[in-house]
C-alpha cells in the first residue's frame, strides 16, 4: 500500500467526497488529520476537522460530525482565520440541526450568519440564512423563517436570475401584510 503525503491525503479524500462515497471520505479526512496532528499543524487539523466533519454529517452521522467539529472554532479564532471559524461554527449548527437540537442549532446559525455578514461574505451568509430558515420552518415559526430569508436574499449584492425570482417570492407575503 502506497503512503501519501498529507496533502495528496487530503486530495484523495476530496475526490472520494466529490464521488459520494462520504463515509469513506470522512475516514480519509481523518488519516489527513492525524497527520497533520503529528506535524504540529493545529489548523490544518482543525480543516480536516471540519471537512470530516461534513463527511461525517452527509454519510447520516451527526452526533460524529458535531464530536469532530467542537472546539475548531476556537483554533481558527486563535489563529486569526475569522472566515474558517465561522464556517466552523455553521457545521457546528449543521450537525445540532440534524441532532434536532433546535435552540442550540439556531444560536450557532445566526452566530455564523452575524460573523459572515460582517466579513461581506454575502453567499454564505444567504446560505445560512437559508439554514435557519429552513429550521425555523421545521419549528413551525413561518412569519420568522420567511423574514431571515429574506434578509439573507437582501444582503447577496449580484443575485443570479434564480435568487432573484425567490427574492420575488419572498416579498409577496410582506406586499399582501402591508394592504
Amino acid at each position: 500500500m502506497e503512503i501519501l503525503s498529507a496533502e495528496e491525503q487530503v486530495a484523495h479524500a476530496r475526490e472520494i467526497y466529490n464521488k459520494g462515497d462520504y463515509k469513506q471520505a470522512a475516514h480519509e479526512f481523518s488519516v489527513a488529520r492525524k497527520s497533520f496532528e503529528t506535524q504540529n499543524l493545529p489548523i490544518k487539523v482543525a480543516e480536516m476537522a471540519n471537512n470530516q466533519s461534513v463527511a461525517l454529517l452527509k454519510s447520516g452521522n451527526p452526533q460524529g460530525a458535531l464530536d469532530i467539529v467542537l472546539g475548531t472554532e476556537i483554533v481558527f479564532e486563535k489563529e486569526n482565520e475569522i472566515l474558517f471559524m465561522a464556517m466552523a461554527i455553521g457545521n457546528s449548527a449543521s450537525a445540532l440541526d440534524a441532532l434536532e437540537r433546535i435552540e442550540e442549532a439556531e444560536i450557532e446559525y445566526k452566530r455564523c450568519a452575524k460573523i459572515f455578514k460582517e466579513l461581506s461574505e454575502d453567499q454564505l451568509y444567504a446560505e445560512t440564512m437559508k439554514s435557519l430558515s429552513a429550521l425555523q420552518l421545521k419549528s413551525g415559526r413561518q412569519i420568522e423563517a420567511i423574514a431571515n430569508m429574506q434578509s439573507g436574499f437582501d444582503e447577496i449584492k449580484r443575485p443570479n436570475i434564480r435568487q432573484r425570482m425567490i427574492k420575488k417570492l419572498l416579498e409577496l407575503p410582506s406586499k399582501l401584510l402591508n394592504r
